[in-house]
């Protein structure tokens, strides 16, 4: 929509996601200025697997917004996500934000069930997206399970290492 003078602020592309239809992305690349958000649908389950444990540079939040107009508290769901070095487990059946502060431990995140598609929001307090994998976390057995993504700490490179349960989904990628 950027063919009038304010149009650049208007974003409608909706993308394939893992987990389901990605509804927006930006950040600083798209609108300069722009902290990083993305949103997506989340459709299907990654129960033999998820994003695996790391930090930002920026404090994040994460959105989990049920779809029910009954029940907006329901997240129609069930998500596990880990926090901190020690992985403090949490179960997230409800619409709930979680704060993550900058260069916190945190994931794995794992979609256990889905019931009824929801929404997740992910919004990162900066400009760009910037991500440092801890896979030494995890059992070297469980890292396959996971997806990490290294990108803006070592190297403005995006480096990403897919599950291989998630080729499939990706097309074989």
């Amino acid at each position: 929509m950027a063919e009038t003078k304010y149009g650049k602020y208007f974003i409608s592309e909706v993308e394939s996601f893992i987990l389901g239809p990605s509804l927006a992305r930006l950040d600083d690349k798209v609108i300069k200025g722009c902290n990083f958000y993305f949103v997506h649908w989340v459709t299907r389950s990654t129960d033999s697997g998820g994003h695996g444990p790391h930090i930002h540079k920026d404090a994040e939040l994460l959105m989990h917004i049920g779809t029910n107009p009954d029940d907006p508290s329901d997240l129609g769901g069930e998500i596990e996500l880990y926090m901190g070095r020690e992985m403090e487990k949490h179960v997230i059946t409800k619409t709930t934000i979680v704060y993550i502060p900058p260069n916190f431990i945190h994931c794995p995140w794992i979609v256990k069930r889905v019931d009824r598609p929801f929404l997740f929001i992910e919004v990162n307090q900066g400009p760009l997206h910037t991500e440092k994998s801890f896979m030494q976390l995890l059992p070297k057995e469980e890292r396959g399970k996971y997806l990490f993504i290294d990108e803006g700490f070592e190297s403005e490179e995006r480096i990403e290492h897919w599950p291989e349960a998630y080729k499939e989904l990706r097309g074989g990628a």
